[in-house]
């Protein structure tokens, strides 16, 4: 395997960059799962003519073929652009899903829409009572002939009022062990008895959903794998979700920004609050946990690099990577301080014909801090990251 020239790959990365990624495109990322499907559409079909769509896919598949070292240009290169971001749940979740375990009728169906962006789709594996204990989840598909007759609610379903399919977890053997009797199923959202009530997050912004199924048939045809043995799938889907999280190169895009805010802010005694000591001091603490989480994220994208999987790195990668975005967010506000107060969603999503109070950088400074409490819940909390890092990691 030649080694690839990196200082000409990072300058086409920027050239990319250039040329593609728009003024309102960057604008329009700062909303996060929030982006409109039409803009997420173009950025994804931009990258996607690029060839540059999945970089972690095996090339038999659309994958890049790139090194560890033209990841990390790409991804700390988009990223400290304000690039929107490619929705996960296709590209990162189900995709992997399918390849690894889909049969081939499903792979030839699925995977070139996944790769193309023209299917968007979302995530059923959450349900009320059933987060971090994910195995008690409770909707049910009973085998009818052909089809799987699924009852039940997902909750937190992020995006599925965009979606065109959903990728879910349920219930097909009610006597055996949770996890044992579970199934990995994609149900087209348009599929009559599918019902999506949006939640209105603390953010103030339309991200997040419930969906409803009532008596829906789905073709069993879209199982994945072996029915009962979802769970298996599911864990290996929550291990690639889990070292997303981190958003490595985004903390790095925050702490440039927070930087050149304490240039611009008062620190209330005649100078600026890069004059602060206490301040100054925290960011600090958090840019060393970042350069630590980064060395972190090449240990795990090394791990699926050779092993096809993040292994459980992923969960000390997801810790960290939330504890420091919080951090970071926290930070912002604090900075921003009474700028921060006035908390507008027509501003945010930039639909208001009216001045902001204060300057443009503290305008989604509240919603994203607000926002971001949820990352260290959702893929699995904290919490249970922990005891998979003492079980699987310490042996404890």
């Amino acid at each position: 395997m030649t080694t690839p020239d990196l200082a000409k790959f990072s300058a086409d990365v920027q050239d990319f960059i250039a040329k593609n990624l728009t003024p309102d495109l960057t604008k329009a990322a700062s909303l996060g799962f929030g982006i409109s499907r039409a803009d997420g559409e173009r950025w994804h079909k931009a990258v996607y003519n690029q060839g540059w769509i999945a970089p972690d896919w095996p090339v038999e598949h659309g994958g890049t073929g790139w090194t560890l070292r033209q990841k990390q240009i790409y991804s700390n290169a988009t990223a400290l652009a304000g690039a929107p971001m490619i929705m996960p749940f296709g590209i990162d979740m189900v995709g992997p899903v399918l390849y690894s375990f889909g049969n081939s009728e499903q792979k030839a169906q699925h995977l070139p829409k996944i790769l193309d962006g023209s299917v968007w789709w979302c995530q059923g594996y959450s349900e009320p009572g059933s987060g971090s204990d994910l195995a008690s989840l409770k909707t049910a598909a009973v085998r009818d002939g052909d089809d799987y007759v699924v009852n039940g609610q997902k909750i937190w379903t992020t995006n599925a009022h965009k979606a065109d399919w959903i990728f879910t977890l349920v219930r097909t053997d009610p006597d055996s062990k949770p996890q044992r009797g579970i199934s990995f199923l994609l149900i087209d959202m348009k599929t009559p008895g599918v019902e999506v009530k949006p939640i209105v997050s603390i953010d103030g912004m339309h991200h997040l959903n419930q969906v409803f199924f009532s008596d829906v048939r789905v073709p069993a045809t879209n199982l994945i794998g072996e029915e009962n043995m979802g769970w298996t799938y599911a864990k290996f889907l929550l291990a690639n979700e889990r070292a997303g999280i981190a958003n490595v190169a985004h903390s790095e895009r925050l702490v440039k920004a927070l930087s050149d805010i304490t240039q611009a802010e008062q620190d209330g005694f005649g100078g600026t609050l890069s004059d602060s000591n206490a301040f100054m001091a925290e960011l600090a603490n958090t840019e060393v946990q970042l350069q630590a989480l980064k060395a972190l994220e090449a240990r795990v994208i090394a791990s699926v690099e050779k092993t096809g999987a993040p292994g459980d790195e992923a969960s000390m990668l997801k810790i960290v990577g939330t504890q420091v975005q919080q951090t970071l967010e926290s930070l912002r506000v604090e900075a921003v301080g009474n700028y921060s107060l006035p908390f507008d969603t027509d501003l945010i999503r930039g639909e208001s014909n009216l001045p902001a109070p204060g300057p443009d950088y503290a305008v989604s400074a509240v919603s994203d801090m607000n926002f971001g409490r949820a990352s260290s819940i959702y893929g699995g909390s904290n919490e249970i990251q922990r005891n998979v890092i003492a079980k699987a990691v310490l042996g404890l």
